[in-house]
């Protein structure tokens, strides 16, 4: 059996599926691995070193049994009968799928692995979450007038930045983490309150605002949907501290909706000049009235950057990480070269989204019909 690694076509995408090093360990699941002409090259991984690892240098990647990518490939290079496991956005963008089922395509979307314990290391949003928490600070940090750090000085005195992250997920704890690393005064605040000790733990303060509604987790480890009646009073709750801060960290995104907007023209226009906002849910609609996709936005002095797709900003890295996750997920479905996709598996009933030329998840089924009933 062979395994494809493509090149990414998406604009700006620099990752790379599999790198040379991952390329040992799918040859000992008994497969070939073929990997098309200038793959890795944007994340710093040549043809050399995959040929040096084992693998094939090859135009034919995309006909093999089972396709890797970090995006989803075009459907019209696929063949009825492969597997092809990458992201999908499918929830946000279940079209998609819909054309590879179209094509009797198996198609794995990488972001519905279910958070249990089993599929710790085949998460790959986790481990895109840490690296993008990580950038955001970074680019707070360069953007801002101020130092993060508490600085003692001949000449005076500087005192750090007061840093606020919206959302303590994984990119928000990384996010709290590294600006603490850098020395600023953190606070966050998430609507999982069972978030509050992990917030504690990392050296920031945990804001507490009563919504008057309970739990806001569901089973999967994602923060709900608010109504609109709780988004506005958190809005209203928050602009304070929002507007004390010198950078502003937002990650709260909801699977397949509209990320909740969180910063109004109001509170940006009450922030005190020099202060940022970066959003990390830019690409989803923004935590930030005035965020733009990948675009820097000044409005009475405040910066706004929007950053998109921040693990490609760093795909050396990124691509080591989705490597490990993909070689997990294959060791799952590959055994002694064969291949076996088993739905009763939890963790394949949850990431599987099309087979045998029909859609299989229900969740995708659910995006795909309301998107048909707004586009009539």
């Amino acid at each position: 059996m062979r395994i494809g690694v493509l090149k990414e076509t998406r604009e700006g995408e620099t990752r790379v599926a599999l790198v040379p090093d991952a390329v040992p360990k799918l040859l000992k699941l008994g497969v070939e691995v073929l990997v098309e002409p200038g793959a890795g090259v944007a994340s710093g991984f040549l043809d050399a070193a995959y040929e040096a690892k084992g693998a094939q240098v090859s135009g034919d990647a995309s006909s093999a049994e089972v396709v890797l990518g970090v995006q989803a490939p075009d459907p019209a290079r696929l063949q009825a009968g492969q597997v092809v496991a990458s992201t999908m956005n499918p929830l946000g963008e279940p079209a998609g799928v819909a054309a590879l089922a179209e094509r009797g395509v198996t198609g794995i979307a990488l972001e519905l692995v279910p958070r249990i314990s089993r599929a710790q290391a085949m998460d790959v949003l986790s481990s895109m979450a840490n690296v993008a928490g990580y950038k955001a600070v970074l680019m707070a940090a360069t953007a801002s007038p101020k130092l993060f750090p508490l600085m003692m000085t001949a000449a005076g005195t500087v005192r750090p930045a007061k840093v606020f992250i919206l959302g303590a997920g994984v990119a928000g704890l990384q996010a709290i983490a590294t600006a603490r690393r850098l020395g600023a005064v953190v606070e966050a605040y998430d609507i999982r309150s069972d978030t509050k000790e992990q917030v504690e733990s990392l050296g920031a303060r945990f804001v507490e605002f009563d919504l008057g509604v309970g739990d806001q987790q569901d089973s999967g480890g994602y923060a709900k949907e608010l109504s609109e009646e709780q988004k506005a009073l958190q809005a209203r709750l928050m602009a304070e501290v929002i507007q004390a801060a010198d950078a502003v960290i937002t990650t709260a995104q909801v699977p397949g909706r509209r990320a909740p907007r969180l910063i109004t023209e109001e509170v940006v226009e009450g922030m005190k000049p020099g202060a940022v906002v970066v959003d990390m849910a830019a690409d989803s609609g923004g935590n930030c009235a005035y965020s733009k996709p990948g675009e820097e936005v000044v409005v009475n002095g405040v910066t706004i950057l929007g950053p998109s797709n921040l693990p490609a900003s760093v795909g050396s890295t990124t691509s080591q990480l989705f490597a490990q996750n993909l070689v997990a997920l294959l060791g799952l479905i590959v055994q002694e070269g064969a291949l076996t996709i088993d739905l009763e598996d939890e963790i394949l009933a949850g990431a599987v989204v099309c087979k045998d030329g029909t859609i299989v998840h229900p969740r995708v089924q659910e995006a795909l019909g309301a998107q048909q009933e707004t586009q009539s």
